[in-house]
């Protein structure tokens, strides 16, 4: 492109300026820079080249937006924020307050003191009585159980005494040990009392013979029975053990009924029903 030197302008700039010599649309020169078209270029954008840097812009641009205007858009969710505890802030702003608070707590941790000892307390008393009711049951029981064992009954119902103790006679070879029940053969034979059979069986002269020894160890001896019904184990008095029979050195049906404290020698077995309220 061609350039040339024009002479400064009377109004315009410094001699010496260069200025490139454009036509105007019309063909004239406008490099005049008072001319109405320069003095309108003077105001407009300088052209940009095309490539990569509008590009640039526009990225730039967008993430300006994004972190600015775009972002402010959708508001952020606001904080959580917990609601301060006033009462502190009360408590502190009024010692009164927090006075009255700690007798408050105080009244309360002595009233939650109190019915804890209440309830342990009423526990307590109620395991006292429990246990009291319990040793009385016991005490009863065991009342109950030495009356029935100490409770005696005679040996048979519907007898005769054929013979006392001490006797003598001929088809004796001592004198009578013991206490005679006449009475027919499979007449019912009742335990004296409460105890343990120990012994059932055949005896010589005794004939079929049942041994119970009572709680005291005292022994009772029940001779010439015609059968043995309860040959081992507890009994209880009243209970049915044998039936009177003959068997053995006798005369005639009968029980032959011996008493031996501690299973020695035999006592008067009358005596010893008299002194515990039975009267043969």
């Amino acid at each position: 492109m061609a350039s040339t030197h024009t002479p400064a302008h009377p109004d315009g700039p410094a001699a010496g300026t260069q200025l490139l010599d454009h036509p105007g649309p019309d063909g004239t020169d406008s490099a005049d820079p008072f001319a109405p078209e320069a003095e309108a270029n003077r105001h407009r954008m300088p052209r940009q080249t095309r490539g990569a840097s509008p590009l640039l812009g526009v990225t730039a641009v967008a993430a300006t937006l994004g972190a600015t205007g775009f972002a402010s858009a959708t508001p952020a969710a606001a904080p959580a924020i917990e609601a301060p505890d006033e009462t502190p802030v009360a408590l502190a702003a009024d010692p009164g307050l927090a006075l009255a608070a700690r007798i408050q707590q105080q009244a309360d941790g002595q009233r939650t003191a109190a019915e804890e000892g209440a309830r342990l307390q009423a526990a307590q008393e109620a395991e006292a009585k429990a246990a009291v009711k319990e040793a009385e049951a016991k005490r009863a029981a065991d009342e109950a159980e030495r009356a029935k064992a100490a409770a005696l009954t005679l040996p048979v119902k519907d007898y005769n005494l054929s013979a006392h103790y001490g006797q003598s006679a001929r088809y004796w070879a001592h004198l009578h040990t013991g206490l005679d029940f006449a009475a027919d053969t499979g007449t019912p034979v009742y335990a004296v009392g409460q105890g343990t059979i120990t012994s059932a069986g055949w005896s010589g002269a005794y004939g079929y013979r049942i041994v119970e020894t009572l709680p005291d160890g005292t022994e009772i001896w029940y001779c010439h029975l015609s059968s043995i019904i309860k040959g081992a184990g507890q009994v209880g008095s009243g209970q049915q053990i044998g039936k009177v029979g003959a068997t053995g050195n006798v005369t005639g049906p009968h029980l032959h009924l011996e008493v031996r404290p501690g299973g020695g020698a035999p006592v008067d077995p009358e005596t010893w029903l008299q002194q515990r309220g039975l009267n043969p």
